[in-house]
């Protein structure tokens, strides 16, 4: 009994391992190619678990799903002679795992294979545009194009590109360098013509501005010597009415007027003749010279 117990074990034992050596499972984002002594038999795109005869059938999977594809940044020359710096990627899937197997052998190798495929595209489809059609108005149309050339060139890869995309589109350092210098000149010029014309109208201001005040200045110098004139000719009638009236008062009121003017605070020094007639109203409160003595 104990033989038999040993012997079924062993033949469960080595079932067990036949099939973990003859099963293998493909997952929903999988798709398999099964080889006899390295030579493609069959295909299996269908999940699940599938079999295969031990040491003499092996399996390579595949992804199902959109994979990416970095291409290097070049450099495009456009139909307009402008130069760009192009940096691309491209989306792809696995569509003939046989295919794939014979050309590829293995998705590390997808780079070397497709990569120049995409980046000659890309050189051929953007250099016959213009720099404003690839940056702008014609992009998607362009990537499109791209991709469709990829997928004729590439179609016996076992490939379909699903898109190209640009990552970056820039002008050369040196390119952008001189364009900003000339942007920074330009706007360095309109800051100049503004300057400038700030300049010319604050000058039209100021211009105006000072003959206003000199018309204004010289209407009120006028205004003020007219009214001066005035004001002294009304002086001079109210003058010639009092020494009319009364000539006697009027010639002492200008006396005093005199004698207020002359002698200042602080400075009564006269150097006249005392029988002046500037002092005859100290002399004579009537105004009236003294009589003269007879000389003895």
């Amino acid at each position: 009994m104990r033989v038999l117990l040993g012997i079924f074990l062993a033949l469960i034992g080595a079932a067990a391992t036949a099939v973990y050596f003859a099963a293998f499972i493909v997952h929903q984002n999988e798709q398999a190619l099964v080889l006899e002594f390295g030579k493609p038999k069959r295909v299996i795109t269908e999940p699940g678990l599938h079999w295969k005869i031990p040491v003499v059938e092996s399996v390579d999977f595949f992804d199902k799903r959109i994979l990416d594809l970095d291409t290097q940044p070049q450099e495009v020359t456009a139909s307009d002679q402008k130069r760009l710096v192009v940096d691309a990627f491209a989306r792809y899937r696995i569509t003939d795992p046989l295919k794939f197997y014979q050309t590829v052998r293995d998705e590390r190798n997808v780079r070397s294979r497709l990569g120049p495929i995409v980046e000659s595209s890309i050189r051929r489809v953007l250099g016959s545009q213009t720099f404003q059609d690839v940056v702008r108005d014609k992009r998607e149309e362009l990537m499109k194009r791209i991709a469709a050339q990829v997928n004729t060139e590439g179609k016996d890869f076992g490939l379909e590109v699903v898109d190209v995309r640009l990552k970056r589109a820039d002008l050369p350092e040196q390119n952008s360098k001189n364009i900003f210098d000339r942007m920074r000149a330009e706007r360095q010029r309109e800051a100049a013509e503004f300057r400038a014309e700030g300049g010319a109208a604050a000058n039209r201001i100021r211009a105006t501005a000072d003959r206003e005040a000199t018309v204004i200045k010289a209407e009120a110098t006028k205004k003020g010597e007219q009214m001066r004139g005035e004001g002294e000719a009304e002086r001079n009638k109210v003058f010639a009415d009092a020494f009319g009236r009364n000539p006697d008062f009027f010639s002492f009121y200008r006396s005093m007027q005199a004698y207020e003017a002359s002698m200042k605070a602080g400075d009564t020094r006269l150097l006249l003749s005392p029988d002046s007639e500037f002092f005859r109203y100290f002399n004579n409160p009537a105004g009236t010279a003294a009589p003269s003595q007879p000389k003895r």
